[in-house]
């Protein structure tokens, strides 16, 4: 399951969760009865699985330009074990063909929310959110 939380104005109870009608999502592959429908259906019991080699990634184009602070990511190595990854990139962009690194962090057996920060900066009344049509998820 994966969450996107973006924001419109710069009041961070505005975060909210980015639905279909927002943006266009893709993968780079999934298994039959393990895509789109079940990575955002909001039930734990489902998931995104990919096939093939790795990287996988998701891929998530803005209908229009937007304000992303971070992506929040429900990964389970109980769950998942070997297929649970070690490592997830974030990169945007204003097209799949020039995306540019923002961050990347490595995990240890993630149990629960992971929540990756877009931003370079954040404290109680602001944060500073990355502006962009297309957001990369890649897991290795």
């Amino acid at each position: 399951m994966m969450e996107v939380v973006i924001e419109d104005s710069l009041d961070t109870s505005s975060f909210h969760e980015l639905g279909l009608d927002k943006a266009i999502w893709t993968l780079s592959t999934a298994k039959p009865g393990n895509g789109i429908e079940q990575l955002r259906d909001n039930n734990l019991e489902t998931y995104w699985q990919s096939d093939g080699v790795q990287p996988h990634f998701i891929n998530i184009q803005f209908l229009r330009k937007m304000s992303v602070s971070k992506v929040c990511l429900y990964l389970d190595y109980n769950l998942d074990e070997s297929y649970t990854p070690k490592k997830i990139s974030i990169k945007c962009g204003m097209s799949t063909h020039d995306l540019e690194d923002v961050t990347a962090i490595e995990l240890q057996e993630p149990i629960g929310w992971v929540s990756i920060s877009l931003s370079s900066s954040e404290s109680d009344n602001f944060v500073d959110c990355l502006r962009t049509h297309v957001i990369q998820v890649t897991y290795s």
